[in-house]
């Protein structure tokens, strides 16, 4: 499935972290993403009730949009974000067994890695994406650091401190995507607001894009 995703990610690679988002609210917040220019979306699983969120995003935008699940700590959690139609597993940790069932289910993995071990632990299991996590403390020195050393092209996804304002260094570090918390969406933000921070978050990497 990654090689399917890997060019609509290359294009728009911001992804939106849902934590704490209620089914109620996630028809209006993903419109909101998707007309704001993002496509890729995160329910996280501490969320109540994922799986109906889950169910709804996808009813509505189906293939329009990259659906993917977070904080997927288990085997169990993997084929339940399957069954309901998730196409990428985010995980704040590196854990084989999870990375192993994502790939046996034909899905994009991407595990938390905080140190060059779990980063080279996780490809060796099988992983696609590298989430860098939490990228506020790692920074971009690390990413520079451990890219060199990693295999040509392994794509790496900062999450946690990633802003409009920093993502240019990021993105100057090389980075595949990078993952958008509270810079974005947040319990009880508005789909106006989510919009607006949408909208600023997408010219931030239009920006970074054209130099």
């Amino acid at each position: 499935m990654f090689k399917d995703l890997k060019s609509r990610i290359e294009q728009m690679p911001l992804i939106a972290i849902l934590r704490g988002i209620t089914p109620e609210e996630v028809e209006d917040i993903s419109d909101a993403l998707v007309d704001n220019g993002i496509i890729f979306m995160e329910v996280t699983l501490n969320s109540l009730n994922w799986e109906e969120s889950l169910r709804r995003i996808k009813a509505r935008h189906g293939d329009h949009i990259i659906l993917g699940a977070g904080t997927v700590l288990s085997e169990a959690d993997v084929d339940r974000v399957k069954a309901v139609g998730g196409q990428v597993i985010i995980s704040p940790n590196m854990d084989m067994d999870v990375i192993k069932r994502t790939k046996e289910h034909g899905l994009v993995s991407v595990p938390g890695c905080y140190t060059p071990s779990e980063c080279f632990t996780a490809l060796k299991a099988g992983a696609d994406i590298l989430k860098i996590f939490p990228a506020d403390t790692l920074g971009v020195p690390f990413i520079k650091a451990i890219s060199a050393v990693l295999p040509s092209g392994t794509p790496i996804c900062p999450t946690g401190g990633v802003t409009a304002e920093n993502m240019h260094t990021f993105m100057d570090a090389g980075v595949y995507a990078m993952g958008m918390g509270s810079a974005l969406y947040k319990t009880g933000r508005s789909k106006e607001d989510v919009g607006v921070q949408a909208t600023k978050l997408v010219k931030a990497f239009e920006r970074a894009v054209l130099g």
